[in-house]
Formats: structure tokens, C-alpha cells, sequence
């Protein structure tokens, strides 16, 4: 029987909320298990002046939460499911996924309504290339500044800087209650959510069958498979190189419908298309949707996109 549980987590006040989360929900299941949290600072907490795409990209954010759990020093770690790699360390796993919370993006501002409102030349804050691509593409004359750092950062940057507006995941607002932010939930026609956006990822080694059974509790079965699909997208599109590209499944009377985007980073060019399966073949309907993209005018924009990146570096 396992007498303690240590849970990596990064620092902010989101992470700790998560990391928080799981633990309440463990403790309540499991109340004879001590569960304690240790804070490690990412590579991604450090380095808050350049872009994610030009340092890395998702795996700033897991490196060392990853180190320490393959050498011990924690059992399991608490993730953003979007901000993990779609492919793992060898020997750690994916323990659970838990149930989704809203997965759309949001739009904050102080002063207007929406991104319709935003007047000729607003500046616009984000960090992410998805949602800047994708703000571009509806609205050419926006002038989009990066943006790192922290949720609460974030927000009082806006309040600090010339900022018309920025862009927050809904669920992170959410999970803050923070709600009273949102000045609009973005559309999926605007902006399609990042891969297992609202989601939690609980990574820990593979083969430790006692951690690995005492998660259960905490897996949404569906929301595992529906994100499978967003990721096995991610997967065969991404390569070796931050994409702007927005995937997002649901569960319908078709079954399962994965609608995505594959769009340049000025968002001049932009391609969307869906695929629909049974939830059983979650992993399949995600390669088949990101095959046919790529084949049917994605190769080009993602070609246009590597070698920007390649010219940069």
C-alpha cells in the first residue's frame, strides 16, 4: 500500500491550483495516503522574454517535472494537457486524463466587447502562434505583440502596457475564477482551441503499477479519447517545428467529429477540414484528418513555415 504521494508541479497560481486539485481529489479517495506537493520551476518559467516557438516550444513546461519523476524524486507531475509533447520520455506515461472543462479560448479586455469591437490596429497579446494565426486571419489589421508569462502576469501586463486585449485559455480563467475577465468566449469559426486544451494530464512512470492504479479515480475516459485524436493530429502534422494549427474533438450523433486548421503565421493561408469515426478509433481518425490536410494544401503551408523558421534561425 503507498503511504506517500509527491506531486511535481510548476509554480504559478494556475499550476498550483491544478497540482491542488488532483491532491484533494486523492486525498478524498485515498485518505489514509499522505499527498505532499514539490514546486519545480521549468525551463519555460525562466525564460520570459522570447517567444515559446523560437525556444522550444510545449516541452519547456515538462522538462524537469519529467527529470524527477524518472529519477524518483516525485511520483507524479501535473500538466496542462496542452502543454505536453505528443511524444513522452521513454519509460513515463500518461496516468490519467481528467474530464474536460471549456476548451475555447477567451478574449479579455478591459474596454471592449469582443474581437468584432477591437478598433483598426488594436494590439492584441498572446504568446501562442495558434491563436495568432488565427486572429490574423479574421482580422488582418490586428497588430498581435507576444506575451509570456503567467496568468495574473498576463492580466496585469494588460492593465500596464498599451494593450487593447489578450487572449486566455477560458478554463485557466475558469479554474481562478477569474471569469469576470472574459470579455468573449471566441468562436470555433475564429479561433479552434489548442490540442487537450481544458484538460489535466497526470504523467508518471509506466511502470509503476501502484501509482498507475491509484490514478484511475481520476481518468475521464472520453475525454482521453477525443484528446488521443487532437494529438495524433498534432503528431503527424508537427514535425520538428511549432505550428499554428487548431484541433479540436466532440462527442455528436455522428460519433466522434475532429475539426481542425492548419493556417500560416500571418494567417494569410489557412485550411480547415473535419473527420468523423467511432470513439474506439480515436488515434485513427486523428492521422487520417492530418493526412488529408497535409495532402490537400497543407505540405505547402507547412513547407512556407519551416523554411520562415529555418531563415530565422
Amino acid at each position: 500500500m503507498i503511504e506517500k504521494l509527491v506531486i511535481g508541479t510548476r509554480g504559478s497560481k494556475l499550476a498550483l491550483w491544478q497540482a491542488n486539485y488532483v491532491a484533494d481529489l486523492l486525498k478524498a479517495r485515498y485518505p489514509a495516503i499522505q499527498v505532499v506537493l514539490k514546486n519545480i520551476v521549468t525551463t519555460g518559467d525562466k525564460i520570459l522574454d522570447v517567444p515559446l516557438a523560437k525556444i522550444g516550444g510545449k516541452g519547456l513546461f515538462t522538462k524537469e517535472l519529467e527529470k524527477e519523476l524518472l529519477s524518483g524524486e516525485i511520483d507524479l507531475a501535473v500538466h496542462s494537457l496542452k502543454d505536453m509533447p505528443t511524444q513522452l520520455p521513454p519509460g513515463l506515461t500518461l496516468g490519467a486524463v481528467t474530464e474536460r472543462m471549456d476548451a475555447r479560448d477567451a478574449l479579455v479586455s478591459d474596454t471592449y466587447t469582443g474581437v468584432d469591437t477591437l478598433p483598426q490596429g488594436a494590439r492584441v497579446g498572446t504568446s501562442s502562434l495558434r491563436r495568432k494565426a488565427q486572429l490574423l486571419h479574421y482580422r488582418p489589421d490586428l497588430i498581435i505583440k507576444d506575451l509570456r508569462g503567467n496568468l495574473d502576469t498576463r492580466l496585469a501586463k494588460l492593465r500596464n502596457s498599451e494593450l487593447d486585449a489578450i487572449v486566455l485559455a477560458v478554463a485557466g480563467l475558469t479554474r481562478l475564477n477569474w471569469e469576470r475577465h472574459i470579455a468573449q468566449i471566441l468562436p470555433e469559426d475564429i479561433c479552434l482551441p489548442a490540442v487537450g486544451q481544458g484538460a489535466l494530464a497526470i504523467e508518471t512512470r509506466e511502470n509503476d503499477e501502484a501509482v498507475l492504479n491509484v490514478l484511475s479515480c481520476l481518468h475521464h475516459e472520453q475525454t482521453a479519447q477525443i484528446t488521443v485524436a487532437e494529438r495524433a493530429f498534432l503528431n503527424w502534422v508537427e514535425g520538428n517545428c511549432q505550428v499554428p494549427i487548431g484541433v479540436y474533438g466532440r462527442i455528436t450523433e455522428e460519433g466522434l467529429v475532429l475539426q481542425a486548421v492548419i493556417l500560416s503565421v500571418d494567417g494569410r493561408l489557412r485550411l480547415e477540414d473535419r473527420e468523423t469515426g467511432h470513439l474506439e478509433d480515436a488515434y485513427q481518425i486523428g492521422a487520417r484528418l492530418a493526412q488529408r490536410m497535409y495532402n490537400s494544401g497543407g505540405r505547402e503551408i507547412l513547407a512556407e513555415l519551416r523554411d520562415t523558421q529555418e531563415a530565422r534561425s
